[in-house]
């Protein structure tokens, strides 16, 4: 399994990165978690535009998902259209979301362009990918991911607080994309958002081979982040995650 950070910025594009984006390849077949702001441009420096075989959006903030509406112009509009529908996994309430955000009536909607999938806690396949969603901890309807592949298993934290589940979607993955939007202050929010500190205490617990910190608030210091992360107890490797980093878990 192949994974490209497309994007890692939290909440809105960074200078350096789109918001969240993940490409992962296994077997010719190329799957997206999630599809942010900005993600789009960034995303065919790696791969044709048409190149994508399914999405599977954690949430419907728009640092997540909002990305699909211009994808819906390419697929609708482009040279070759139309192009075949393209399954998208989602929260159920993603069709009438994007169409507000597209600005179009519920019906047809995206769906000229999209499958919608709603998500639910299980497992369900992907091309070669097994997938696993669960229910993390966010104010709004948002999932983790965890996703295996040739003996190879990716977590993906999407944006939660402190959350047990996480820790049983990442048990023994050989790469956790973890959140930590948050450094450490007095009175932080709960159940929104993660420090490093709290990313690699739940890395630790779940026992992965490597730790890569992400959604990235372009505001925080993100060495801070860092430091804060080899504070948690975490003994394997741990990096900032950026937009254009490949691991090849081979």
């Amino acid at each position: 399994m192949k994974v490209t950070v497309v994007g890692c910025s939290g909440s809105y594009p960074g200078p350096d990165s789109p918001a969240s984006c993940y490409l992962l390849e296994a077997d010719g077949f190329r799957l997206l978690l999630d599809l942010g702001s900005g993600a789009l441009g960034a995303l065919q420096r790696h791969i044709g535009l048409y190149d994508v075989d399914a999405i599977c959006l954690s949430h419907l903030h728009a640092d997540h998902c909002l990305d699909l509406c211009g994808y819906h112009v390419a697929r609708t509009y482009g040279p070759r259209a139309p192009y075949p529908v393209l399954p998208v996994h989602a929260p159920a309430g993603a069709p009438a979301r994007l169409a507000a955000a597209y600005g179009m009536p519920d019906e047809p909607g995206l769906e000229t362009a999209f499958d919608f999938v709603p998500l639910e806690p299980r497992s369900f396949e992907v091309g070669p990918f097994t997938v696993t969603a669960g229910l993390v901890n966010h104010p709004v309807e948002a999932y983790g991911f965890r996703v295996a592949a040739g003996g190879r298993v990716v977590a993906y934290s999407g944006d939660t607080g402190e959350c047990e589940e996480l820790v049983t979607l990442a048990g023994d993955a050989d790469l956790l994309l973890c959140e930590a939007s948050f450094v450490e202050r007095p009175d932080l929010p709960a159940n929104l958002h993660m420090t490093g500190r709290q990313a690699a205490e739940h890395a630790a617990k779940a026992g992965v081979g490597r730790l890569v910190l992400t959604h990235l608030v372009p505001w925080n210091d993100q060495s801070e982040v860092l430091a804060e992360a080899a504070r948690g107890g975490y003994g394997g490797p741990i990096e900032l995650a950026r937009s254009g980093a490949v691991y090849d878990l081979a």
